[in-house]
């Protein structure tokens, strides 16, 4: 049965014609009235024409659930055709003597995990309680997890996880891919919420370790992803040993997963080596490098790897557009960034989209084209988001631009009223133009509005073990010993002339207590800390939440000179390598 001759030329069937023509052979023999044939003949037509898949199955007499699976499946695996995957459902529900099975779910809510069929998810489950008996087959769980991760339910998806007795290998990836991605962006920022899921992803990879499960590929993948965000670059290089020491395939997946956490734990010369040597590239592994370029302020070779791609023949996706404009923007090449975005739709066919426009306004605002900026912002095709107008609101703080930055603020109000970080730049920009009373006026407004300075944070790597420090936080074991070192930073900072600038400080409270604030920003506990428990050695590296302050920046500086020590940093924006005093931003963040 399994090598009849019909099934090998159903396999063949490269055209609607040729499999009419099988079809016809099935008739004539009689194997068209047996559901196995059956099944495999509606598998292959739905690739070709799903109308005549359905148009065949229509014609079975007393078609099983068996078949209705087979067509539900294959027509979810087009994507487009979900809407008839689940007239079929409907079907089953509406039948005298059918009912779903095991096999009737998966499929359907592999296809509930995007939009517009996410709502149908939760409906779907409810009917999973009601035809099925517990323990569910794997594969219902499996579906299960996966799309409440999707659904933005992660909490859920952990409670059914955690409700299987033995998951294997499969269920332990979707977890563990699930706390990864949630945390997972093209930026370099991390927020409270991204740092927790990452966490949570390597407690679960050490749980599956003391489970006996032995990880593969996919698990790799996913656990370097969350090393990326966390900056967890002794957890990330163990796991490129890992997959090094089993023999395991360093794939383009791996590969990529593995140039992205390099990158983003600071070591870019670690990501050119592995990138340079990886056999197998795509236009992801290249987005990759690229971005890693970018965020390290490495302009001119994120260009270059940009155009060897596509000699290579890659074709740059959204994403490519996205981060070479990046590039640009932090290196100040603005004509080349300005090339990149009108070959967008002119070569490579592309609508752009509004993170296009987002690096376009970046790009100009940065090089102080603030008329052109606004202008392009404002001629938009689609409406701009808060992203671009923060762009603009940025890129006139960078310039001094009281009347741009006012305007920009009035857009953003309008559209992230409880965003501070929007009154902030505002505020720094009057504070820097010595307008007390406009940033005593912003103060009251973000107070009417109940709008609370988002809390800064930075995470840092001892030992392989990650150390969380907020503004003002004490409650760390050797809260003691950093608050002294810090004391001992300030005094010797003196020696270099160093002067707070207390205009960072938004609060309103005296000059000598806006000092100690500044000394207590959560990137400086974290210095302190490294200073204390890291060897002299070593860089210290760390990642920061909110963007860098202008006196964090200086002082970071002074300290890399005073202790001779290096001294990486990525903040929301990107990266900056503080050596011998001097950073690699070059004051342009």
């Amino acid at each position: 049965m399994l090598n009849h001759p019909i099934l090998q030329q159903l396999q063949k069937c490269h055209s609607l014609n040729t499999l009419k023509q099988a079809h016809a052979q099935m008739v004539t023999t009689g194997l068209s009235l047996q559901t196995y044939y059956l099944s495999h003949f509606l598998n292959t037509s739905s690739k070709f024409d799903s109308a005549y898949a359905l148009t065949i199955f229509n014609r079975i007499p007393t078609p099983t659930v068996f078949l209705y699976n087979t067509l539900i499946s294959s027509l979810t695996r087009l994507g487009d055709q979900t809407h008839l995957a689940f007239s079929l459902y409907s079907r089953i529900l509406t039948h005298e003597t059918l009912q779903p099975n095991s096999f009737t779910f998966p499929s359907l809510f592999k296809a509930c995990s995007s939009d517009p069929w996410l709502q149908h998810g939760p409906p779907l489950h409810t009917h999973v309680l009601k035809f099925l008996q517990p323990p569910y087959d794997h594969f219902v769980q499996a579906s299960l997890l996966n799309f409440y991760a999707k659904y933005g339910k992660l909490c859920l998806s952990r409670y059914l996880f955690n409700q299987i007795s033995k998951p294997d290998l499969a269920t332990w990836n979707i977890m563990l891919a699930a706390y990864a991605q949630s945390a997972s962006h093209i930026s370099y920022s991390t927020s409270f919420e991204d740092a927790d899921m990452s966490l949570e992803a390597l407690y679960l990879f050490s749980d599956m370790l003391l489970s006996q499960i032995k990880p593969n590929e996919v698990t790799l993948v996913a656990l370097i992803t969350a090393c990326s965000n966390l900056g967890a670059l002794s957890q990330g290089a163990w796991a490129h040993g890992y997959v090094l020491r089993n023999n395991l395939k360093l794939n383009r997946f791996v590969g990529t997963a593995l140039v992205d956490m390099y990158s983003k734990c600071g070591c870019l010369n670690l990501a050119c080596q592995l990138f340079d040597q990886l056999s197998d590239r795509d236009t992801f592994c290249y987005n990759a490098m690229i971005g890693g370029f970018a965020a390290h302020g490495h302009g001119s070779q994120a260009l270059e790897l940009y155009r060897k791609m596509k000699v290579e023949g890659l074709v740059p996706d959204g994403a490519t557009i996205v981060v070479t404009m990046f590039a640009c923007s932090h290196g100040g090449l603005v004509e080349e960034g300005l090339e990149i975005f009108e070959s967008t739709k002119g070569v490579h066919g592309m609508e752009p989209k509004l993170e296009h426009y987002g690096c376009l306004i970046d790009l100009l605002g940065r090089a102080g084209r603030l008329k052109e900026a606004e202008e392009r912002l404002q001629n938009m095709p689609m409406k701009p988001n808060a992203i671009l107008w923060r762009s603009l609101l940025g890129a006139a703080r960078l310039h001094g631009n009281l009347e741009m930055g006012e305007a920009a603020l009035k857009h953003l109000i309008e559209l992230e009223p409880e965003t501070s970080g929007n009154y902030v730049l505002l505020s720094n920009m009057y504070a820097n133009s010595a307008k007390w009373n406009d940033v005593k006026r912003v103060r009251m407004l973000m107070k009417d509005r109940g709008v609370d300075k988002l809390p800064g944070f930075s995470l840092l790597e001892i030992n392989g073990a990650m150390h969380e420090f907020l503004t003002g936080d004490r409650a760390h074991p050797f809260s003691k010993e950093i608050y002294l070192k810090i004391g001992e930073i300030n005094r010797r900072l003196q020696e270099y002339g160093h002067k707070p600038r207390t205009s960072e400080v938004l609060f309103d409270v005296e000059e000598e207590d806006k000092e100690d604030f500044l000394s207590y920003h959560s990137e400086r506990l974290a210095i302190a800390f490294a200073l204390i428990a890291s060897p002299s050695s070593f860089p210290i590296r760390m990642i920061k939440n909110l963007r860098v302050c202008g006196d964090c920046h200086t002082i970071t500086k002074l300290i890399s000179l005073a202790y001779r020590r290096d001294i990486i940093v990525r903040d929301r924006n990107r990266f900056h390598h503080f050596k011998d005093g001097s950073c690699s931003c070059l004051g342009f963040w």
